[in-house]
């Protein structure tokens, strides 16, 4: 399994984001910044995700995907697309109640404009965890079936959270 990384690029309009090989949570910090990019920049409207070089998300970035949808909803873009020509995760996808807050199209994108690999961000334990924490909670938000699958994750990554705070 190829290690993964992101790149990313703008069009116009568009900003790009291409997940490659294997994106999980040591990938939190640099998504969770570009998504700050992205709903900062006045001349985007529209996010697309491109999983066609993506072999394995753990539910940390399914969950800071989710937000895009999130946000992009409440900032008035248009809905947002993801690129998915892999079944194992369009299935996954699917499970997830994605296709209620993106496109989801099998159909590569053209680019029209080089993409450049994201820096790798570190993120600090503390950070780390929250941000782990609010993408659970995220993905939960999107429906019941994802509410029950994560309640008890939520409330492990909670309960850890206090325990390290009382402690410190």
């Amino acid at each position: 399994m190829q290690s993964g990384k992101i790149l990313v690029a703008q069009s116009e309009h568009t900003f790009i984001l291409k997940l490659c090989g294997d994106v999980r949570l040591t990938f939190c910090a640099t998504l969770d910044d570009l998504l700050k990019v992205i709903f900062q920049q006045p001349q985007i409207n529209t996010v697309m995700v491109d999983l066609s070089e993506a072999e394995n998300l753990d539910s940390t970035t399914l969950g800071l995907l989710a937000k895009i949808a999130i946000q992009a909803q409440v900032a008035g873009f248009n809905v947002p697309t993801i690129i998915c020509a892999h079944t194992d995760i369009q299935r996954l996808l699917t499970s997830m109640g994605f296709e209620q807050f993106f496109v989801i199209a099998n159909e590569p994108i053209r680019y029209a404009s080089q993409l450049a690999e994201a820096p790798l961000l570190q993120a600090s334990e503390q950070e780390m965890r929250a941000q782990i924490l609010e993408a659970h909670k995220t993905l939960m938000s999107m429906n019941e079936n994802n509410r029950e699958a994560f309640q008890s994750v939520v409330e492990a990554l909670e309960a850890h959270h206090q325990e390290t705070n009382t402690t410190n």
